[in-house]
């Protein structure tokens, strides 16, 4: 049975006395169990569509034109009753930031409740204890008692199984599922991803995928609808559209998505000095039985723990692990953004793990440090040229006309038009963002840049320009980079060495192929075993394995 009828559907969206288009004449079905990938660049197009199959534009001032019928519903002339009356209880959706989803003040067991009470007439307790039983259903364990938890005790994956609860509060039909894993680390990536699956197969829900990411969709979908600019370029079964594309966009997609199981040819700066044991130069930068703590007493949260740790000049070392596994914090540590609570850091063979912000000073323009939110890390009231020439005007050494010269000069450098000095960080795309961030860490001239997930949150094309830029001015610049990041298919990109994080340690470290091809540690082994991959086959394969327990599970799921 179809559930899902669009056709000819247009969204735009007025801008300055005119309408931007973003879908542009787009037509699909959708069956009852069936799931639909809706895959493209960000900006294709895929959000604003999702939206228009709730009715969701309506009263933005965006101007919705064809046709969008969802069980029967006429989506484009329902009154405001009938899409209250379709949303959630027909239809339902799980969006991709569950903070901005979820009420801070409240419960989340409050707020699933209160979902299923707008739309069936029960009392506060026979609502409480279906929120509970979805809770469960979504395997949030001991649901019972998280279900009086507020969303900031939960992590990042509990977040998102609550929203996946609340969709499911009053047994909808269609689930769409808006970009539901971009932030989430690859275990539980992969656990959403397999509870997805499973809801549909036991449900009958019919999903319609939103994702920019290939290698998510794949293992997760029966059929892709390709989408750029607002149009529909292929539409086929993943199986064939992936194994053999059609259309130049979709070939460029499929390309560009990292594989973890591949060696590329990995782009490195020649050594500074002598080859050391790893193939590159002189050890530049060593960390040793480095701890870090957040707290006192009782409520003393230990971060990093004993971790050994070097990157040499013109290497490109990469740390892996969970969210909240330690990464990040070792980053900040090596670049002197946080003081070890022990062990020593040493730079060219000197201790600067105790010294003071006047010793570090003529230190911070080698030790940089890109990081993973460039909107937050950028001031929205300077221009962007103003961000960069920030170290270069603190370091007092060039006229104001030689800071603006040398910032339009890194602008180009990586990828952006000199005249764009004065455009502010709102007028820039992600990843264009994200080369100002790269830009600002270069101005001083860094031997060492760590980057902290700086492609994350960006889709596979505009990831893959970026990871070749670094490349590039690794190559170029001599640079030695600490790649910091959940993706392993990217690390493995770009990476000479790796080590992997749990729980704060370093529990295996090793040149890139060592790691990936022989991982030693069951933890390794985990992670390797949860990235998506663009074989459906083999996707359905790992998702089996993963059911099943082996000698070397994957790792367990965080409560938060």
């Amino acid at each position: 049975m179809t559930l899902v009828e669009v056709s000819d559907l247009r969204v735009e969206f007025p801008t300055g006395g005119a309408a931007v288009p973003a879908v542009d004449g787009l037509g699909f079905t959708l069956d009852e169990g069936e799931a639909l990938g809706l895959v493209g660049e960000s900006g294709s197009g895929k959000s604003a569509t999702a939206y228009a199959l709730l009715g969701l534009h309506r009263g933005t001032g965006a101007r919705v034109s064809g046709t969008v019928r969802v069980a029967g519903t006429d989506v484009l002339a329902a009154s405001d009753e009938e899409l209250r009356r379709l949303r959630g209880r027909v239809a339902a959706m799980v969006f991709q930031d569950p903070l901005s989803s979820l009420d801070p003040y409240y419960a989340v067991g409050d707020q699933i409740a209160e979902v299923h009470r707008v739309h069936h007439r029960v009392s506060r307790a026979a609502a409480r204890a279906r929120a509970v039983e979805v809770l469960r259903r979504v395997g949030i364990p001991d649901a019972a008692r998280r279900a009086r938890s507020r969303p900031h005790e939960f992590s990042g994956g509990m977040r998102q199984r609550a929203l996946i609860a609340m969709a499911l509060a009053c047994e909808p039909r269609v689930l769409i599922a808006d970009e539901p894993t971009t932030a989430l680390d690859v275990t539980v990536q992969a656990q959403i991803l397999d509870l997805l699956h499973e809801l549909r197969s036991e449900e009958g829900l019919a999903l319609l995928l939103v994702t920019h990411d290939l290698g998510v969709a794949a293992g997760n979908v029966d059929r892709l609808l390709v989408m750029r600019n607002g149009s529909a370029v292929e539409h086929g079964p993943v199986a064939e559209v992936l194994r053999a594309p059609e259309h130049a966009y979709t070939r460029a997609l499929v390309t560009a998505v990292p594989q973890v199981d591949a060696a590329p040819d990995r782009v490195s700066a020649q050594p500074a000095a002598g080859p050391g044991p790893s193939g590159r130069g002189e050890v530049l930068l060593e960390a040793v039985g480095l701890r870090r703590e957040f707290g006192r007493g009782r409520n003393t949260v230990v971060a990093v723990q004993d971790a050994t740790f070097t990157v040499r000049a013109g290497e490109t070392v990469g740390v892996v692990g969970e969210s909240g596994s330690g990464k990040t914090t070792l980053g900040r540590m090596l670049v002197r953004l946080l003081d070890p609570t022990a062990g020593e850091i040493r730079y060219r063979g000197r201790d600067i793990s105790s010294l003071g912000d006047r010793a570090l000073r003529p230190l911070r323009r080698e030790l940089q440090m890109v990081f993973q939110d460039p909107v937050s890390s950028l001031n929205p009231r300077r221009s962007i040229g103003e961000s960069i020439a920030d170290p270069l005007r603190a370091a007092g050494e060039l006229t104001d006309k030689a800071v603006v010269t040398k910032v339009k000069d890194l602008l180009e450098r990586v990828g952006l038009e000199p005249d764009w000095y004065h455009r502010y960080p709102h007028e820039f795309s992600g990843g264009q963002r994200q080369r100002v961030g790269i830009a600002r860490a270069l101005a001083p001239d860094p031997k060492l840049v760590v980057c902290d997930e700086p492609v994350s949150a960006l889709d596979v094309t505009t990831q893959a320009q970026v990871v070749s830029l670094l490349g590039e001015l690794q190559r170029d610049l001599g640079l030695s980079l600490v790649f910091v990041a959940h993706d392993l298919a990217v690390v493995r990109q770009v990476s000479d060495r790796v080590a992997v994080m749990r729980d704060g340690r370093i529990v295996e470290t090793g040149t890139v192929d060592e790691v990936y091809e022989s991982p030693q540690d069951p933890y390794t082994k985990g992670l390797l075993a949860a990235v998506p991959v663009l074989d459906q086959a083999e996707s359905a394969a790992r998702r089996e394995a993963r059911r099943a327990p082996d000698e070397t599970p994957a790792p367990a799921p965080r409560v938060g």
